[in-house]
């Protein structure tokens, strides 16, 4: 009973005739909520333009009317974001709710499970293909696994649900062919009976958007394991522009008016090609000069747990995030690299100003971030400035506390690769894929494509795609 009246509640609250997937997803949840089962996980997997996103919000909406405890988390800072917005509730990333810092630890394991104290409290988590279940970044979080941590997290309250929620279409995390967190078969490992409830047909509102009905031809194929040549379909959609790189200067211009810069984004193939965009962009479009300027957006490149290990609800700077440059105290030749010395704000707390030491070098680095020479150098050089420390624990603790050593690892955020744009969407989205030959046609291409392509709201422009994936 207590069921069917929460679904006729998000019926209610969608404010539309939901589709038949649609119908079950919201009976499925019902039926969910009013289980005693403590093993069940529920799996939502949405497609593009199916409406994952509405249902949720609405679910959130409806579960705060019934006084219902409600945690939203995403895998990442952006993500997070973009599920505050659309639901209306605050949200934080799976690490920042889940893991403490643990006192005194050395440098191969910082954080550990966090202790959960929600009672009876559903924990609904989006953009679930992008939660990994390998050991990564040293295993500076609880076991390395965040999925097995997210689930042991949420086992250890008393009465807590899991609601997981993603597109397996999507890229899913670096290293791994296929997302462990919207697999059926993972999950039953770690003891969970899983319902899944599939979205698959376009809304009608999404009839009209040349950037969904493209989305969806590139999901049929990968579905169907086509993997010839994609072909859009641009003419008689508003929301797609197919231009040159000759064109590319002059639109992007005209988005930062409309938008706003932080809600404009370039999406390419490789970090180098990130790198000759954000150059290009800075120089010919923002017309800046130096190697910072106020107001610069950057993006975090490599976790960091120094600077804000005293603010209050923020325990680090994570991989992926996006700050704002407020202003450069003082430039510093250090180690043999260069230094900033800097204010900055993150993207989703503009008010807090963070004092930090950038390192300049990570901003024009081919590779992801510093790579391992560079990160070895940087070590062995503040190493050597304690060289009269005896005491080989004293000496570690004085590198560890070093500012140079901890400086935050930042690349400028115009331009991203479609790995770091995962969980994000901007109101206007310009995709590069770079070089390009028909051997690339495979699995990870299309969902490379797809990943792309779905990250635009309003408009998507295709730069420099050959004639071929227009049709003849």
């Amino acid at each position: 009973m207590l069921g069917s009246h929460l679904a006729k509640l998000i019926i209610k609250g969608l404010q539309y005739q939901p589709t038949d997937d649609q119908n079950k997803l919201i009976l499925s949840l019902g039926m969910f909520f009013v289980s005693d089962d403590p093993h069940s996980v529920f799996m939502i997997r949405g497609y593009a333009g199916t409406g994952k996103t509405t249902i949720i919000a609405t679910l959130v909406n409806v579960l705060n009317q019934l006084n219902q405890p409600v945690v939203l988390l995403a895998p990442t800072g952006r993500a997070a974001k973009v599920l505050a917005q659309y639901s209306g509730f605050q949200a934080s990333t799976i690490h920042k709710k889940i893991y403490r810092q643990k006192r005194g630890a050395d440098m191969e394991s910082r954080f550990e499970i966090d202790r959960n104290l929600h009672r009876n409290t559903i924990f609904i988590v989006d953009e679930a293909s992008m939660i990994g279940d390998q050991s990564v970044d040293n295993a500076f979080f609880g076991s390395g696994n965040l999925l097995r941590d997210l689930i042991d997290y949420i086992d250890s309250g008393f009465r807590c649900k899991l609601i997981l929620s993603g597109d397996v279409a999507q890229l899913p995390p670096v290293g791994i062919s296929l997302s462990p967190a919207l697999r059926e078969q993972e999950l039953g490992a770690y003891g969970k009976k899983v319902i899944i409830s599939t979205l698959r047909d376009v809304i009608r509102q999404a009839e009209g958007s040349g950037i969904l009905y493209n989305a969806t031809a590139i999901r049929t194929k990968l579905a169907n394991r086509d993997y010839s040549l994609p072909i859009f379909k641009a003419k008689g959609f508003a929301d797609m522009k197919v231009i040159s790189g000759n064109e590319f200067g002059e639109h992007l211009e005209t988005c930062y008016s409309k938008y706003g810069i932080e809600e404009v984004a370039v999406i390419t193939g490789t970090n180098k090609q990130a790198g000759i965009y954000n150059m290009g962009i800075r120089q010919t479009v923002l017309w800046h000069e130096d190697n910072l300027v106020s107001g610069d957006l950057l993006m975090v490149v490599k976790n960091n747990y120094y600077w804000v290990a005293d603010e209050a609800g923020q325990k680090f700077i994570a991989n992926g995030d996006i700050v704002r440059l407020k202003r450069v105290k003082k430039i510093v030749e250090k180690y043999g690299f260069q230094f900033a010395q800097a204010v900055i704000t993150l993207s989703d707390d503009d008010s807090t100003e963070l004092d930090v030491t950038l390192i300049l070098d990570s901003l024009t680095s081919p590779s992801a971030a510093l790579n391992e020479d560079q990160n070895r150098k940087l070590y062995s050089s503040v190493e050597a400035e304690y060289a009269t420390v005896t005491n080989k624990q004293k000496r570690f603790l004085e590198i560890r506390n070093n500012p140079y050593f901890n400086a935050l690892q930042v690349k400028f955020a115009y331009a991203v690769t479609c790995h770091k744009s995962l969980g994000g969407q901007w109101n206007a989205v310009f995709v590069d894929q770079g070089y390009f030959t028909d051997d690339m046609l495979n699995i990870e291409y299309f969902r490379w494509l797809y990943t792309a392509v779905t990250r635009a709201k309003s408009e998507l422009y295709l730069v420099n795609f050959k004639e071929g994936f227009f049709g003849s």
